[in-house]
């Protein structure tokens, strides 16, 4: 009797080899996609900041910085921007400081459970505004104004305290019984969350600076 041909696509050992080549192959790629993304997310030191060395997780004292958004041409999207020294609530801080105020600010963002109105890095709710690039809102103008405190880190942190006293949204934030320490915190959270290279995440939101300073509204 004549062998029957069969074909490869219906052969059970053809599949069965190919399944464990390309699963080995994925676990491969996890592992190195893994290690990648850990690098990636691993945050800076201030002698990065010093040196110029970009990261996309600056490091605590990047309070310390300037924080700007611009577009870039190469990738397509806004990105952070670390600029010139500034004092921040009239100080410089070190590196030991500047992440003991971070600490606090994560603590106390977690604790008053933020993320139940607001979003933070694509996380929680919708309810109130996207606090990703919170820092760099120009709507902290008009709070700046209203609080008459010289510096904006001051005008979100008496916000912060006491928000039923400058309505700034529709949806007002009710008062938290935040204290000055944990507002302090929560700006400088703030702060540095804004330095984080979030692949222009969230979309356009230099444009709604734009739109700000021609009379349109992103306040908080």
């Amino acid at each position: 009797m004549a062998n029957k041909n069969v074909s490869v696509w219906s052969s059970i050992s053809f599949w069965r080899r190919s399944a464990a080549w390309v699963t080995g192959f994925a676990a491969i790629l996890l592992v190195w996609l893994t290690f990648d993304s850990v690098g990636q997310i691993a945050m800076g030191s201030d002698a990065d900041l010093k040196n110029g060395v970009t990261k996309r997780v600056p490091g605590p004292t990047v309070i310390n910085y300037k924080i700007g958004y611009a577009m870039d041409a190469k990738r397509g999207h806004e990105v952070p921007t670390i600029g010139e020294k500034e004092l921040f609530f009239g100080k410089e801080w070190n590196e030991e400081e500047a992440a003991a105020l971070l600490h606090l600010g994560k603590l106390t963002s977690q604790a008053k459970n933020c993320m139940n109105c607001h979003t933070l890095l694509g996380n929680g709710a919708y309810y109130a505004p996207d606090l990703t690039k919170a820092w760099i809102d120009p709507a902290w103008e008009n709070v700046q104004a209203m609080t008459g405190k010289s510096t904006r880190e001051e005008a979100m942190a008496e916000f912060l305290q006491h928000p039923s006293q400058y309505p700034t949204h529709a949806r007002m934030m009710p008062n938290l019984g935040i204290t000055a320490d944990e507002a302090k915190g929560l700006v400088a959270f703030l702060k540095h969350m804004s330095s984080i290279d979030t692949n222009g995440f969230p979309r356009n939101f230099s444009k709604t600076e734009e739109q700000f300073k021609t009379g349109g509204s992103n306040a908080h």
